[in-house]
């Protein structure tokens, strides 16, 4: 599914207006292979942040994010998600049928949304998950990009408009090595996106 789908296209069209109320400051988008297989590694701070980095890379690549397995379970979204290509993963269980599609999503030159933290911040600093290096290292073909977004947590502050910026960057400490300890790599990609965009609380939270 390294194709755009209809439905991925539509959900991309359905969240222009919230990114243009969000500002939307984009960088580092030309440094995404456009083809091949793609792993997106990025840090966790909203439920706005798949979305929002899916917007920021549609002129370039269709993003299969891992996404928590209880979204499946809302009525009438389960379609959407499957549409969009999504890989259901339960999260904190160590998901192996999970990653195994992951993989297989990789290998067939899809692109691939993973969080090292495995779900949100909620303005605290949280340790990288190992299966996002065991998932780069699984398949050495595939190119790691790191993405840093900032501002999603102010999505929540209506009326007040937020501000976010989303930047695509190749890792600073080069390609996974074949030699790197899963657990190693998740936690210097992570220090790397966590050194542009630090843990943010939502707006609401902030402000209670």
């Amino acid at each position: 599914m390294a194709e755009f789908t209809r439905t991925y296209r539509v959900a991309m069209a359905i969240n222009r207006p919230v990114a243009s109320w969000a500002r939307l400051d984009v960088s580092g988008v030309e440094s995404l292979p456009a083809t091949g297989p793609l792993l997106v590694v990025g840090n966790h701070d909203s439920h706005w942040d798949p979305v929002m980095i899916g917007f920021a890379a549609r002129r370039r690549r269709m993003i299969r994010a891992l996404a928590k397995s209880q979204l499946w379970e809302v009525k009438g979204l389960a379609p959407v998600l499957n549409g969009m290509g999504q890989i259901p993963i339960v999260r904190g269980a160590g998901d192996a049928q999970a990653l195994a599609k992951a993989v297989e999503a990789l290998r067939e030159g899809s692109c691939v949304g993973v969080f090292p933290e495995g779900t949100r911040s909620r303005g605290k600093v949280m340790r990288a998950r190992s299966g996002v290096g065991r998932l780069a290292l699984e398949v050495p073909e595939a190119h790691v990009s790191c993405v840093a977004i900032t501002g999603t947590a102010d999505l929540t502050g209506f009326p007040r408009r937020p501000r976010i910026k989303i930047r695509f960057f190749d890792p600073a400490g080069g390609q996974p090595r074949p030699d790197e300890d899963p657990a190693d790599l998740s936690a210097r990609l992570l220090a790397e996106i966590r050194a542009i965009a630090p843990p943010a609380l939502s707006y609401r939270k902030r402000s209670a």
